[in-house]
């Protein structure tokens, strides 16, 4: 299926690794132009470099912290043309109420909840102007499958979901889509360094983190590449009456709500 994005440009956040790194593959794959963002320069040059070189297509990178609303606006103005935005950057502190001070938070809704926002609003401010644009929220799916021991990633999540359902609900009208997904586990290094832990807790060996993953649906976690794919498609012509709405990429872990525990 021919998806109608060559030529279009990308803007990605937290693309020097994991779900963002294997966005930025996917759109170019599709001979999209990718500009790339995150905190750390090597990877990010690493990886636009080789993006480009597998793919023939244009790569700018952007080294920045976005929990900072000054890069935020910075970035809007460079990047006030792309086509596309995949908000993707953040990492909410994991643990239940009683382990999080009001720093954690903070840190982690600075970056991810009003990262996302912050720069949603500058983007969206110029594909408004210029009736088109797409906006792809990575969210994730605590947001709906509330989680007492990620309780601040699962208020987040859910502000992120009402949030883009707010927007992406009126922005057809001005030429704008604004559409999520919710990935469930995700295998990534971040997922592997939690798990390695927790691991190391439960067995006392951290190389048997991957059997934490035996009870997800078809034992294993989802590809970075899968999520990828999905963002794709949805930031793509195909997709061009969905807007306003939250897609759900977790195997149907969320969907299971029977009372009696699923093995």
């Amino acid at each position: 299926m021919k998806l109608g994005l060559e030529g279009k440009s990308v803007l990605i956040t937290g693309a020097s690794k994991g779900i963002g790194l294997a966005t930025a593959r996917a759109f170019a794959q599709e001979g999209c132009a990718v500009h790339l963002v995150a905190r750390s320069e090597g990877l990010l040059r690493e990886a636009a470099k080789t993006i480009a070189a597998d793919h023939g297509v244009a790569t700018a990178v952007y080294p920045c912290d976005l929990s900072r609303a000054e890069n935020i606006e910075a970035l809007g103005r460079e990047c006030a043309n792309v086509d596309v935005l995949v908000n993707n950057a953040g990492e909410v502190p994991s643990g239940p109420i009683d382990a999080l001070a009001d720093a954690d938070w903070r840190r982690g809704y600075d970056l991810k909840l009003f990262g996302y926002i912050g720069l949603t609003r500058e983007l969206y401010a110029h594909m408004k102007k210029r009736r088109s644009g797409v906006i792809v929220n990575d969210i994730g799916n605590s947001g709906e499958n509330f989680d007492y021991n990620y309780i601040a990633g699962s208020t987040g999540n859910a502000a992120l979901m009402a949030f883009t359902r707010a927007l992406g609900g009126a922005s057809l009208d001005h030429g704008v889509r604004v559409v999520g997904v919710n990935p469930g586990p995700v295998r990534t290094e971040r997922m592997e360094k939690i798990n390695r832990r927790r691991s190391l807790d439960l067995y006392g060996d951290e190389s048997r983190w991957m059997d934490l993953c035996s009870s997800f649906p078809g034992g294993r976690p989802a590809e970075a590449s899968e999520v990828a794919d999905l963002i794709v498609f949805l930031a793509s012509p195909r997709a061009a009456y969905i807007s306003g709405t939250v897609v759900t990429i977790d195997g149907g872990l969320t969907s299971r709500g029977s009372v009696i525990k699923l093995k």
